[in-house]
């Protein structure tokens, strides 16, 4: 045990912590001086060392009677040690600390891992690791389920005229998915078919078929890109929003005070929310589709020497009714899903400010990847079906 060291005697002398032993195993921390934010005692790492060579450690307790002040700083350092001492399986008694110490070590408790705790002594075996991973996707997908039936039931009610929302709500929503979103979408799907066309006009002219671009670029975007393009967008804009527009209301008790008004929060915020997506993605997708097709023809009339007149009239040829109905039920299902994922990632938020940002970012992972999965299932049945 190392020894304890005298308190300066100055204003505010310099932080010092030690390691006192107690009888039963037991190790007494002293604590003294002036702790302050980025003010710690050079010998801390010993001390920490020290602490946790004990073979025979039963328990942890501190002595501030030489603590002249403190702040953050030193409840930092208190935290890191205790979540030590938690991973050890060791009491870590904090009854001698001055009450506004205890109450703001209170409120790291249950909480991320301090800063200065370190990685865990023993890393947790790989088949303990893949059963939680395993027992949570369970959870999760049980959750998504749930959630899509509230939803399910939800629009059971809308169909009957039973449903509890507010219609001015539901016209905000629409335009803000709507109008809104025209400019980044016009930028992103004109230059998308600019690619498609840059691309297609190089492989294909040196076959002769430069004219082919227009049915490359028109396909490419009816059928799948205009749709993506525009879910994608709608999912790091929109499904975002919502996540955090519904995780604040968590902070904030807000969906406790419509459940306890007898309002359920899938009818009033869900809901309007789910429609108005709904509503609007294929229609942003049919815009997506023309502004894709403008920038396939600026490549194919600048790169491929076509006229606008021949570029047109084979696109027109070559995109049937069946291309664009898939475009838009892939649209409809896209929208649903960015809806969805965006209030139930927001749903399931916690009550603080890092909790509705892991919401938000959770909304768009969530989002992209049912799209993805979304996208080759329906390809799969467009096929099968014949719709292709």
């Amino acid at each position: 045990m190392s020894e304890l060291p005298r308190p300066a005697h100055e204003a505010h002398p310099q932080p010092w912590i030690a390691c006192r032993r107690e009888p039963g195993g037991q190790v007494c921390l002293v604590i003294g001086g002036s702790w302050r934010l980025g003010a710690e005692p050079a010998d801390l790492a010993r001390v920490r060392a020290e602490l946790f060579d004990e073979p025979d450690l039963s328990g942890v307790v501190c002595d501030a009677t030489e603590l002249v002040e403190w702040d953050s700083g030193l409840a930092s350092v208190l935290a890191a040690l205790a979540w030590h001492c938690q991973e050890r399986g060791v009491a870590f008694a904090t009854a001698a600390l001055p009450e506004g110490l205890r109450a703001l070590l209170g409120l790291v408790e249950g909480g991320a891992r301090p800063s200065g705790a370190g990685a865990p002594d023993r890393a947790d075996p790989f088949v303990r690791r893949f059963g939680q991973d395993f027992i949570a996707l369970a959870r999760s997908t049980g959750e998504i389920l749930a959630f899509i039936g509230e939803v399910a039931l939800a629009l059971r009610s809308l169909l009957a005229g039973r449903a509890r929302f507010k219609r001015a709500d539901l016209w905000l929503l629409i335009e803000e998915v709507g109008a809104d979103a025209l400019p980044i979408i016009s930028l992103i799907s004109f230059l998308v078919g600019l690619i498609l066309g840059y691309i297609g006009d190089q492989q294909l002219t040196q076959f002769g078929a430069g004219i082919f671009v227009a049915d490359l670029v028109g396909l490419a975007i009816v059928i799948q890109m205009g749709a993506l393009i525009t879910a994608i967008v709608l999912a790091g804009r929109t499904g975002a929003a919502y996540a955090a527009q519904l995780g604040t209301m968590q902070v904030n008790e807000e969906i406790d005070a419509l459940r306890t008004l007898g309002i359920s929060p899938i009818e009033f915020l869900v809901l309007p929310r789910l429609l108005a997506l709904i509503t609007m993605t294929p229609l942003l997708a049919i815009y997506a589709n023309v502004m894709g097709i403008l920038g396939g023809a600026f490549a194919g009339t600048v790169a491929g020497g076509l006229s606008l007149t021949e570029y047109f009239t084979q696109t027109q040829q070559a995109i049937g009714w069946n291309h664009l109905s898939q475009g838009l039920i892939s649209a409809c299902v896209f929208g649903a899903i960015v809806a969805v994922s965006g209030c139930l990632r927001g749903m399931q938020s916690g009550r603080s400010a890092a909790a509705v940002g892991e919401a938000t970012t959770s909304a768009v992972v969530t989002s992209i990847v049912f799209i993805v999965i979304a996208s080759a299932v329906l390809t799969i049945v467009f096929d099968a079906i014949g719709l292709s």
